[in-house]
């Protein structure tokens, strides 16, 4: 059966760390942990029954909870699944950097992994051309 528990926002893989520590230390029946970068605020877990999902929490800092109703594999597929995202994005477009150590920087497209979700730019406002990867999301096409 599949739980989730409550916990601090941006502390999901903090808290999977210390509770998979606790769990193979008491040994405890949790077979599995879940954290999702879609599901903030939240970690699941794969127990055999509610009452070692409740044991295994207590006294675990950012733990806020554990919600009462037990879900369904069907529930958190769609979290399980990676999907690619949509490219509108050619090689020699001109984009801007919106995060990171490289942000409000122009760049232009140089090569396209769309099964990684990441592009390879190279920094045009520089004095020397720099190619960085980074992730689809952090960037923006410029109009031509």
């Amino acid at each position: 059966m599949l739980f989730a528990y409550r916990v601090t926002a941006g502390q999901e893989a903090i808290v999977a760390d210390l509770l998979y520590e606790k769990i193979k230390k008491m040994k405890s029946p949790i077979n599995a942990l879940i954290v999702s970068p879609r599901l903030r605020g939240y970690l699941i877990a794969e127990a055999s029954d509610e009452l070692e999902a409740k044991r295994v929490i207590i006294n675990v800092p950012h733990v806020k909870g554990m919600l009462h109703k037990n879900m369904e594999i069907a529930d958190i597929t769609e979290l399980l699944e990676s999907k690619p995202a949509e490219i509108t994005l050619n090689k020699d477009d001109l984009v801007e950097v919106t995060a990171g150590p490289f942000k409000g920087e122009k760049a232009k497209v140089i090569r396209l992994n769309p099964d990684k979700e990441e592009v390879t730019v190279e920094l045009i406002e520089v004095a020397v051309p720099i190619p960085v990867t980074i992730k689809l999301n952090t960037i923006k096409v410029l109009p031509k």
